[in-house]
C-alpha cells in the first residue's frame, strides 16, 4: 500500500502541497484529478522519491520512500514529459532497466514491442509525443513494478492507442499492479478508475470511490402541472437548475432514491433520474468546498 501522511511540500514560497493524507489500495487504479497547477506532479514525484516532502511522510509498503532503493525498485513513475538521453533508444534503455529493476521481464518486452508499432534501435528524442509515451509505457510496464504512476499518459495517444494502453493497464491491474494516473481530463479517467481524488491548489478535496462520489448528487428532469414555488422546493439544496416550459432540469444534492421519493410528492407529470458524470460531480464539490469554479475551469 501507499500512504501518504500530512505531507506539505513547498519550492520558495509556493506551497505545492498542503498537508496532504492519502492511501492508495492495492490492486486499485487512483485516477488524481485537478487543475493545472494543482499538486499532481509534485504528489507523483513525492511518491517515486524524486522530491523528499518538508513535511509529513510516504511509505511504501511499509518503507520510506525517499532515498531507498527497495521502495523505488516497486515504483515506476512516467512523468508528463519523460526524460531519455541524448542516444536513448528502446532497445538501449530495456537494457539499462533490466539491470535496475528486480521485476524486469524480457518476455513482457518482446510482448509489448510487437504490441506497439515502434522501431527499438530508434533514438527516442527524435519521436513524436505520442511515440515517446509509447517507448515510456513499453518500458514501464516491462519492469512489472508494483506501483505505476503516470503523469498526463494519454496526451499526445491516439484513440486506438489509448485503448490500448488501457487494457494493458487494466489487464496488470488483475495482476495486482496498482497504478496512480493523474490527469485534468475527467471524462478520459472515467470509466477507467476505480477511486478517485481531487486536489486544487496543493489541497486535496476528497478521495472516494468513483461510484460512491456520485452517490450524494443528484441529476433529475420532470414535468409539473405549474410552475413549482420556493415552498414546494424547501428543504432541497438545488446545486443547479433550469426550466423549458413545464420541463425542469436539476442537480440536487442528496442520495438518488430520497430526492426521487421527495420529488414525487409534489405529484410530477414525469419524472426521470439522469446520468451525472464525473465532471458535474467534481464541480459541484469543489463549489460546496467553496471554491469559485468559474475562476477554476475557466
Amino acid at each position: 500500500m501507499i500512504a501518504l501522511y500530512n505531507i506539505t511540500k513547498k519550492f520558495g514560497s509556493l506551497e505545492a502541497l498542503k498537508e496532504v493524507s492519502l492511501s492508495v489500495e492495492d490492486g486499485s487504479i487512483l485516477g488524481l484529478l485537478g487543475s493545472n497547477g494543482s499538486g499532481k506532479s509534485t504528489m507523483l514525484r513525492l511518491i517515486a522519491g524524486v522530491y523528499k516532502p518538508d513535511h509529513g511522510e510516504i511509505m511504501i509498503d511499509g518503507m520510506e520512500s525517499f532515498e531507498n532503493i527497495d521502495a523505488k525498485d516497486k515504483v515506476f513513475f512516467v512523468s508528463d514529459y519523460p526524460y531519455f538521453y541524448n542516444d536513448s533508444t528502446v532497445k538501449n534503455t530495456a537494457g539499462l532497466y533490466k539491470r535496475l529493476y528486480s521485476g524486469w521481464s524480457d518476455e513482457k518486452y518482446a510482448r509489448l514491442c510487437a504490441t506497439f508499432p515502434i522501431d527499438q534501435n530508434a533514438k527516442i528524442i527524435n519521436m513524436s509525443k505520442g511515440m515517446q509515451r509509447q517507448a515510456a509505457l513499453i518500458l514501464a510496464l516491462s519492469c512489472q513494478p508494483k506501483y505505476l504512476l503516470l503523469d498526463e499518459i494519454f496526451d499526445g495517444l491516439d484513440p486506438v492507442v489509448r485503448m490500448l494502453v488501457k487494457k494493458l493497464i487494466i489487464d496488470d491491474v488483475t495482476e495486482g499492479m496498482s497504478v496512480i494516473i493523474a490527469s485534468h481530463n475527467l471524462r478520459e479517467l472515467e470509466d477507467f478508475c476505480d477511486h478517485v481524488a481531487l486536489l486544487h491548489c496543493g489541497s486535496l478535496i476528497f478521495k472516494n470511490e468513483l461510484d460512491d462520489a456520485k452517490i450524494g448528487i443528484t441529476k433529475v428532469q420532470a414535468a409539473f402541472k405549474s410552475a413549482l414555488s420556493e415552498y414546494d422546493m424547501e428543504g432541497f439544496e438545488i446545486l443547479d437548475s433550469s426550466v423549458h416550459g413545464q420541463l425542469y432540469k436539476m442537480i440536487i444534492r442528496g442520495k438518488q432514491d430520497e430526492v426521487l421519493a421527495r420529488l414525487r410528492t409534489l405529484e410530477p407529470l414525469f419524472i426521470e433520474a439522469l446520468p451525472l458524470s464525473l465532471e458535474e460531480v467534481f464541480i459541484y464539490e469543489m463549489e460546496g468546498a467553496g471554491y469559485d469554479v468559474s475562476n477554476i475551469i475557466g
